[in-house]
């Protein structure tokens, strides 16, 4: 535990009695995820595809560039991220009740339970449904390996992110030309979904959400790719966890300058093996296509943590990034809370705004959400330990403890 100790002089972390303390460089991390989780998601207007109409012609261009760059950067990035850290976050609750002597396991899966209440609250908001059901549906692979060695939960991090279904359905088609994928209809429940919130009706928007759009969620992250990856990346986190690598030591350094380095290099041919692959047939773009866009969002995460790690050994990016603390202490407060105030915003049983904001106005309200939200945040942490929906799932994580 020296080192661990030593992170906490490094990074400022905040001690937890009793365990593993805080590593603030985390806190940040994840609060970074979630702030690029909400401008996506207003850029999107949380899957709610209506723009304005006839702007003028440098709005469009500006717009166009806005919604760019945005994405490139962070779309199917920072869920990653925020999967990675779920796996260190298991690391750290299990490695705690170990300390104890207790197996942590089956606490996690009803806090998995919990989750999806959470998951639940969060789609009512949120039509396209809610990646907290995927993470509650694909946590219980942790469960599974959390009493095996560092090189099997190494190795099946890397199976997973293989995407071994999406080559199995793509060499089956080579084998047989009448093989094909299943149709989810995902796309058919999308549209049904969005008319719903056309509607502007409250009761039917939150049925519909709840039942429907988180349906069409998770068959969509089916499709995609995500729940492998998904899986993938909690038990990366998970192996970070065991190996200390969020640890500021020159060891640790060197690793995370490694990744950047391959992760670089990686990422441009991924990407542009991906596009090239867009434009092949259906069982191409279902597939191999699927693969490489995964793989080429995964070299991006990589090329995101390790700058964060490399760069938060500054004292002065640390500053710069001192608010994403608090922001990440309340990751689930923030992910939840950005919903409802999006769905205020933008749809119909709400404002309706979402017709008046293109791209760089909607970028524009994500981070007047995130500033609001931020301020929020150090006022509630400057009287609480914990956030309210942070504090709510603690609490009832341990329900029935003793001692």
């Amino acid at each position: 535990m020296s080192d661990i100790n030593q992170a906490v002089r490094q990074n400022g972390s905040a001690g937890v009695k009793g365990g593993i303390p805080r590593i603030e460089m985390v806190d940040a991390l994840r609060g970074f995820a979630v702030l690029a989780i909400i401008l996506v998601h207003n850029l999107e207007h949380f899957i709610f595809p209506v723009y304005p109409q006839g702007q003028l012609g440098w709005v469009e261009v500006m717009d166009q560039a806005v919604f760019n760059g945005v994405f490139s950067l962070f779309a199917g990035k920072a869920y990653a991220i925020f999967a990675l850290l779920f796996g260190f976050t298991f690391y750290i609750q299990s490695s705690n009740q170990k300390r104890q002597g207790k197996d942590f396991g089956y606490r996690f899966l009803w806090r998995l339970v919990l989750l999806v209440a959470f998951a639940t609250l969060n789609a009512a908001f949120f039509p396209a449904g809610d990646v907290l059901l995927l993470f509650a549906v694909v946590g219980l692979v942790l469960f599974f390996v959390r009493n095996l060695g560092d090189k099997v939960v190494l190795l099946a991090a890397v199976f997973f992110l293989l995407q071994p279904v999406e080559w199995f359905h793509y060499f089956a088609s080579l084998a047989n030309p009448a093989h094909h994928l299943p149709d989810l209809g995902v796309g058919e429940m999308y549209a049904e979904v969005a008319e719903v919130t056309k509607s502007g009706n409250f009761k039917d928007f939150i049925l519909c959400n709840v039942s429907l759009g988180q349906k069409a969620s998770l068959l969509w992250a089916v499709g995609a790719g995500c729940f492998l990856q998904t899986a993938g990346l909690f038990l990366f986190g998970l192996y970070i966890g065991r190996k200390q690598l969020f640890v500021s030591s020159q060891p640790n350094l060197r690793t995370w300058t490694r990744v950047l380095i391959v992760s670089s290099v990686a990422f441009a041919p991924l990407y542009v093996f991906k596009e090239m692959a867009g434009c092949g047939d259906a069982v191409v773009r279902q597939t191999v296509a699927v693969v490489l866009d995964m793989w080429q969002k995964l070299a991006f995460t990589g090329v995101l943590v390790s700058s964060f790690v490399l760069l938060y050994q500054s004292a002065g990016f640390r500053k710069l990034v001192g608010s994403l603390v608090f922001y990440g202490r309340m990751s689930l407060t923030n992910y939840i809370g950005q919903s409802v105030i999006g769905a205020l915003i933008y749809f119909p049983i709400g404002l309706s705004l979402a017709p008046y904001c293109g791209y760089t106005l909607s970028l524009l309200i994500g981070f007047l959400t995130f500033l609001l939200q931020v301020r929020f945040c150090k006022w509630w942490l400057s009287k609480h330990r914990q956030g309210p929906l942070e504090r709510i799932w603690h609490k009832w994580t341990w329900l029935g403890r003793r001692g």
